[in-house]
């Protein structure tokens, strides 16, 4: 999806993390570090009740599309 957007991994600027259950927050971070490195996305973990299909977690992320000028 960030790709078809013009969009990828480094422009990600916010990461929300919808976790059924809590307790599996340190494997889903051990999977988290492979995909962003320094200079983390700001981001949020939250356990929720029930999710759709059965799911076990769901990310949402916020991005940035085009050119990013660093200050």
């Amino acid at each position: 999806v960030l790709k078809e957007a013009g969009s990828n991994y480094d422009k990600v600027v916010e990461v929300t993390i919808f976790l059924q259950d809590i307790n599996e927050f340190s494997d889903v971070n051990e999977v988290y570090k492979e995909f962003f490195k320094e200079n983390y996305p700001a981001g949020s973990t939250i356990q929720v009740g029930k999710l759709p299909m059965g799911a076990k977690f769901e990310i949402e992320v916020i991005a940035v599309v085009g050119e990013v000028e660093t200050i």
